[in-house]
């Protein structure tokens, strides 16, 4: 799959998803998520952890 192709289903997966990671990349790598969060908390946890591994987080907030 190309970038391009890869963007245009992240801009998909963000609508998807109302609350919570969606995608993560780090480099080369890039893997699309639905890992749903029924609270700020949560959300902030989630993304704290991906970020601390060196991703960059994609996310939908409550």
């Amino acid at each position: 799959m190309s970038w391009k192709q890869y963007r245009s289903l992240l801009k998909v997966a963000g609508e998807m998803v109302p609350c919570g990671v969606y995608a993560v990349e780090k480099g080369d790598y890039a893997e699309l998520r639905n890992d749903p969060c029924n609270s700020k908390t949560q959300l902030k946890e989630a993304r704290r952890t991906w970020k601390a591994q060196g991703f960059k987080v994609y996310a939908n907030g409550l």
